[in-house]
């Protein structure tokens, strides 16, 4: 499979991008995928969302501007103890993250990690990815994902993640002028079903949102995507437009997700939506095969297929830059 076909299907209702032009838009709904082995920067200018090959032109000025507000790095889906052909060793590739972090332009203020930080749950994995992850020497925020709360309904996560979280591991806090909302919906997942909030922890967002005011910038975080990706497949999220719906007074919210091991983004009104990397693994794009799992690529191309996402927030700017980088 290439590169191309691995992330680009009109067939899937997935807008195929055009190198040969400096940026894309549509009116209403928008969904783009970044190209592997590039990367994308993606930023609203005007309302109207800009896509860039990094290394154009375009891209190389944007990027180079100087950042105003704060910059932070989501990493997600490292699957510590996964060692199928997919990718026998997840720890040289979570290793070489750390160093595409550590060797960014500018330095992160901090670290989302978007879950499925373990395979199977085990504390060996935790124990490595947490030995791992030091040598960014940055402060890192997590959720969990799925196969972090396999054994014990998420106690060890919450033990050594989010001890000062709220009810199963949901919290909120703030970085320069942005409020950032950490929300947890893969408790008591079925197989192939979508994510679920629960009123509990809807109460707790409607109400955390409450006293915000409008013109603060919002970053939304879980591990399941909280916008429709591929409900065949369980890549949504069951209550997410009821979560989303306490959002819409908000000029400027950002949703990021992990979960489908690809980078796939969605502009709908306020709301920009995107999905990161794998630094484990990729998975086939919707609807591509069977169903979901593990991918194996050429081992010449996993790196491509690979990677984090280095997010830029601008002051008095209507979104956050996104930058998807492969690991190599």
């Amino acid at each position: 499979m290439t590169n191309k076909n691995l992330f680009d299907s009109k067939a899937n209702g997935l807008i195929e991008h055009d190198h040969n032009h400096d940026g894309i838009d549509r009116r209403g709904f928008l969904k783009c995928m970044a190209w592997a082995g590039t990367g994308a920067l993606c930023v609203i200018e005007g309302g109207v969302l800009k896509s860039y090959a990094l290394g154009s032109q375009a891209g190389g000025k944007m990027k180079s501007r100087k950042v105003g507000g704060l910059r932070f790095v989501q990493i997600s889906d490292s699957h510590m103890g996964f060692n199928k052909p997919a990718n026998p060793d997840v720890v040289a590739t979570l290793k070489a993250a750390v160093d595409k972090i550590n060797a960014l332009p500018e330095s992160p203020d901090f670290i989302l990690h978007t879950g499925d930080i373990s395979h199977l749950s085990k504390p060996s994995e935790f124990d490595n990815v947490d030995q791992i992850l030091k040598a960014t020497n940055k402060e890192i925020f997590f959720v969990p994902g799925e196969h972090d709360v396999l054994n014990d309904d998420g106690a060890m996560f919450r033990e050594r993640y989010g001890k000062n979280s709220k009810g199963q591991g949901w919290y909120s806090f703030d970085k320069n002028g942005v409020h950032f909302i950490a929300l947890v919906n893969v408790m008591n997942l079925k197989a192939g079903g979508l994510g679920a909030l629960g009123d509990d922890q809807l109460e707790w967002l409607e109400d955390d949102v409450r006293h915000l005011k409008s013109s603060r910038p919002i970053v939304v975080f879980a591990h399941i995507p909280l916008w429709s990706v591929y409900p065949q497949w369980g890549w949504g999220t069951d209550d997410g437009a009821q979560a989303l719906s306490y959002l819409k007074k908000f000029g400027s919210v950002t949703v990021l997700n992990g979960h489908v091991h690809q980078t796939m983004q969605k502009v709908e009104g306020n709301v920009t939506f995107h999905t990161a990397f794998s630094t484990a693994f990729p998975q086939p794009a919707p609807g591509a095969a069977e169903g979901p799992g593990p991918m194996k690529v050429p081992s010449e191309q996993l790196r491509r297929v690979l990677g984090i996402t280095d997010v830029n927030y601008l002051e008095n700017r209507h979104a956050l830059g996104l930058v998807d980088s492969s690991l190599v």
